[in-house]
């Protein structure tokens, strides 16, 4: 029961209020905030391997695979071939009866999964009338005793029916696997082959038999791949052998083990300075392309070696048109590593691609430095006929790139070494968790390189929302392959980084949620975090509730709307002040920046935390104000997703 003073006071301080100026009559409205904000959001407890604070469990487990992997690049057929060894522990509670490997390249069989639902016209994942019709062939399945094993092949998956069951907790199992496969000129934007003037060059991606995840979510994730999607794997460490001509210079996202055998005497000098030095080293010039002695004689082929540690992936590329830079990376604590640039004297000059090793050493030092150390001992950026793809240590970017757009693809698809390559989420599912993660650190590394050499104006959030929150616009967890390939730009990369965006700087601030996100990197570092761990790192360390923001933002496609309904002045005298009232017509709820301008120009801000929207539709607050109010505007400076601007302004008539 009330109390009966509080609420006659709260009466006669409502008969108070004078003559309404503009609207008094709320708008009709979708909110509803018993749902924005209901208080359970979370479908699971945390447990012995998912805190509920957001941290790996005590419990917390995860498989391991170590690869070895020995193959020949064959230049004429277009085709790699060779063995990979598996090293496999099951690390989890559970014995398993058999393996699963994903075979991603048999997406570019004509009759898998992924090219039948290629839809008819432009698509980045395929085409219908592409002669090309390649995949894996698995030539053999070894154990470690030499006998073979059975497998089945289903389309992109590999089941491998283990002779003995896998111990839990520990368990280790030897695999061999012989196969080969023909490259295609363009793999669904991620590997492919472009043609220059001396030589193409191969950038070599999912090109061997990977071991697909094991989990405490799902078990086996044997998703397809079917091209949105892109993976999920497990981490251990690489030692990798590749057969190539000698004319060509391979580059790999891993160590080099054997520079002196596959570089020339001046080029391994060139190599040690560049170690060293903070500005663009040359290893192999334009001019030096054309030139045989440019590249060790005597031998039609040459082996690298390469090795990479605490690694989910690798990739390379291999061509005779190289030209190589590289400097040295500055790390934490006094480390560093190497930038290293490949690409062909088409992409040379112009401000474009000899100043990639000077974007990859920015970039990366930037992130190092903001959030975790870069763990690789080289970073390498190939001039390729791909948009822009990335791997642990190695990215491909179209060679065609130049000034701000070479800038902006490199510093991307290097943003992703921290994810998903440190941070390993599941791409398969959670593109928002890699893209839109990695697109938000990218708009902090632009404003910081150079000086703002490249930096962009501040987004129009009245603008964006007309494309993000649009009606055919799918969740943003919806998984890339339940999504339109239209909206996958929007919903993957996009409407998260605005998403993060917001949080960062209107609802969390600056210095919580910096500390909570590098939290989460903390956290979950070489794991395998779920959107939920995500969500419960930042609210744990920030120490703020926000299931009404990943509900508006994240679960659902809501809309915001925030309107002024009318002022109206105490006792009829502006002396008094004035009494705004706002409503809230759409579901998203958000905070309230308002800017008030009075009569003789006086301007005032008020900021309204987004509580005011957790029991309220309709919300009237007082300004102090000693004369008649010339305007009130909501979102002065446009930062929220308003869908309809039209509302937030009211003038006053007299």
């Amino acid at each position: 029961m009330l109390k009966q003073q509080p609420f006659i006071a709260l009466i006669a301080f409502i008969l108070t209020i004078g003559t309404s100026f503009g609207q008094t009559v709320p708008a009709p409205s979708k909110y509803d905030y018993e749902k924005a904000f209901a208080p359970i959001f979370y479908t699971q407890n945390g447990n012995e391997y998912r805190s509920a604070s957001g941290k790996p469990g005590v419990k917390y487990w995860q498989n391991r695979v170590n690869y070895t992997i020995k193959v020949r690049l064959n230049e004429e057929r277009k085709e790699i071939e060779g063995v990979v060894y598996l090293d496999y522990t099951n690390n989890s509670p559970d014995r398993l009866d058999f393996l699963w490997l994903q075979l991603d390249q048999n997406l570019f069989s004509k009759k898998s999964r992924g090219a039948q639902i290629v839809p008819v016209g432009k698509s980045r994942y395929g085409s219908h009338d592409t002669p090309f019709d390649g995949g894996y062939t698995i030539e053999a399945v070894k154990g470690a005793d030499g006998k073979s094993i059975a497998y089945q092949v289903n389309d992109t998956r590999m089941q491998v029916f283990l002779p003995e069951a896998l111990d839990a907790t520990g368990g280790n199992t030897k695999l061999a696997i012989h196969y080969r496969y023909t490259i295609p000129d363009y793999g669904a934007d991620r590997t492919g082959i472009l043609q220059t003037a001396h030589g193409d060059i191969f950038a070599i991606a999912q090109w061997y038999p990977r071991m697909a995840v094991y989990d405490d979510v799902l078990g086996w994730n044997v998703q397809p791949y079917t091209g949105p999607g892109e993976f999920y794997l497990e981490y251990g460490d690489f030692n990798v052998e590749i057969t190539a001509p000698s004319k060509h210079i391979v580059v790999c996202g891993g160590e080099l083990l054997n520079p002196d055998e596959v570089y020339t005497e001046e080029q391994l000098k060139r190599w040690e300075k560049a170690k060293k030095s903070d500005k663009t080293v040359m290893i192999r010039s334009g001019e030096e392309v054309t030139n045989p002695t440019s590249r060790p004689q005597g031998k039609k082929e040459l082996t690298w070696r390469f090795r990479l540690n605490r690694s989910r992936d690798i990739a390379w590329a291999s061509s005779s048109s190289f030209i190589i830079d590289a400097a040295k990376i500055n790390l934490p604590n006094g480390q560093t590593s190497m930038a290293v640039s490949a690409y062909p004297m088409e992409s040379n000059g112009n401000n474009a691609w000899e100043r990639s090793t000077e974007y990859t050493k920015s970039s990366i030092e930037y992130y190092s430095s903001k959030w975790y150390p870069y763990p690789y001992p080289i970073a390498v950026n190939v001039a390729s006929n791909i948009g822009g793809m990335e791997y642990p240590g190695i990215v491909f970017c179209r060679s065609t790139a130049k000034a701000s757009s070479l800038w902006g693809v490199t510093d991307h698809e290097f943003g992703h070494i921290w994810f998903p390559m440190i941070v390993g989420s599941n791409e398969r599912l959670y593109a928002w968790m890699d893209e839109g993660f990695n697109s938000f650190i990218n708009t902090l590394s632009k404003e910081a390189f150079n000086n703002g050499e490249y930096r962009t104006a501040k987004y129009n959030g009245h603008d964006l929302a007309r494309v993000y929150f649009s009606d055919d616009v799918e969740p943003i967890m919806s998984s890339p392959q339940n999504m339109k390939e239209s909206n996958i730009g929007t919903l993957a990369y996009r409407k998260p980084q605005l998403a993060l965006t917001i949080l960062r700087e209107h609802i969390l601030g600056e210095e919580r949620f910096d500390r909570a996100f590098k939290t989460y990197i903390d956290y979950w570092a070489y794991k395998h975090p779920t959107p939920f761990d995500f969500f419960r790192t930042i609210e744990n360390v920030a120490g703020e509730n926000l299931s009404w923001f990943w509900r508006s933002w994240f679960q659902y496609n809501w809309k915001l709307d925030q309107a002024v309904e009318g002022v109206k002045y105490v006792e009829n005298d502006p002396a008094k002040g004035a009494i705004i009232t706002v409503s809230n017509l759409e579901e998203m709820p958000m905070p309230l920046i308002v800017e008030i301008v009075s009569a003789n120009g006086n301007k005032q801000r008020i900021k309204l935390p987004v509580e005011i929207w957790e029991r309220n539709q309709t919300f009237s607050f007082k300004v102090a104000t000693n004369e008649r109010l010339k305007s009130v505007v909501i979102d002065p400076d446009k930062v929220f997703p308003d869908i309809n601007p039209a509302n937030n302004n009211w003038t006053d008539v007299q």
